[in-house]
């Protein structure tokens, strides 16, 4: 199995290969690289496709605590383990957090950003205390049905088929879960360094999505200094990119002929 061992991490990682340009794709929290395999597979015929599991998911371990700019470095070091200079990065909400500290580490190594639902800044203060509870309780009990179910109505969306997702979820070791939460909830704000990020952006935001409001994308999308364009999805949750793949994939070909 592929496995880069690069910046004191184990990271599995899976590249469609290929002569195309270089996308590579940073997944949400709780998810893993597999949540990106309808773009994958839209896409693999004309751009190189890398995808990854970040700390603390899939099959790469967290052994200590870390934050988003330690995953940034991550996903720098594993271009640099493929060989490739620059890239373009793309990522959905914790992926997001992810692509967008790599453009401030590296801007010189990265064509372009997509950003799906995602933003900027920190967790609302008053759903802090409601996140604080579903940890304990994950670590305490286990993700259970009814907490399962309801963490999945969060980040998928309306109708979306959410077993496997919740099938890895309670295979997983739940003590796992505190390491990348603690880097979730105690993430900074990078509004005000958006400005700094000069790659062309492109922002797909479900009309849905429970976790982050379109507002936050709006807001998102006016701080980056080359945002060409906020694609809003209907009826799409949080992964609007696993249950519209077709109202992503089209727009993402397109953004990446233009600028990968």
């Amino acid at each position: 199995m592929p496995f880069a061992d690069v910046d004191d991490q184990h990271i599995y990682f899976e590249d469609s290969g290929g002569p195309g340009p270089a996308v590579i794709f940073s997944h949400g929290f709780l998810m893993d690289h597999e949540m990106f395999e309808p773009q994958v597979e839209a896409l693999r015929d004309e751009f190189r496709c890398i995808t990854w599991d970040e700390r603390g998911f899939g099959q790469t371990p967290a052994t200590a605590p870390f934050s988003y700019w330690d995953s940034a470095e991550d996903c720098l070091a594993l271009l640099s383990h493929l060989d490739i200079e620059r890239a373009v990065l793309a990522g959905m909400s914790q992926g997001g957090f992810v692509s967008m500290r790599a453009a401030l580490l590296a801007p010189d190594r990265v064509k372009g950003l997509v950003l799906i639902d995602t933003q900027a800044g920190t967790e609302a203060e008053e759903a802090r205390p409601l996140f604080y509870g579903m940890h304990d309780q994950w670590v305490r009990e286990g993700p259970g049905d009814e907490l399962a179910a309801g963490v999945a109505a969060m980040i998928m969306s309306s109708g979306y088929d959410s077993t496997p997702w919740i099938a890895k979820w309670k295979a997983a070791p739940k003590e796992h879960m505190t390491l990348p939460f603690n880097c979730l909830m105690d993430r900074e704000d990078l509004t005000e360094r958006l400005a700094e990020i000069g790659a062309p952006a492109i922002i797909f935001h479900g009309e849905a999505d429970a976790a982050i409001p379109m507002e936050l994308a709006e807001a998102l999308g006016a701080g980056l200094a080359n945002c060409v364009e906020l694609v809003r999805i209907p009826g799409a949750g949080h992964a609007a990119n696993l249950s519209h793949p077709d109202a992503v994939n089209g727009p993402l070909r397109a953004f990446l002929r233009r600028y990968a």
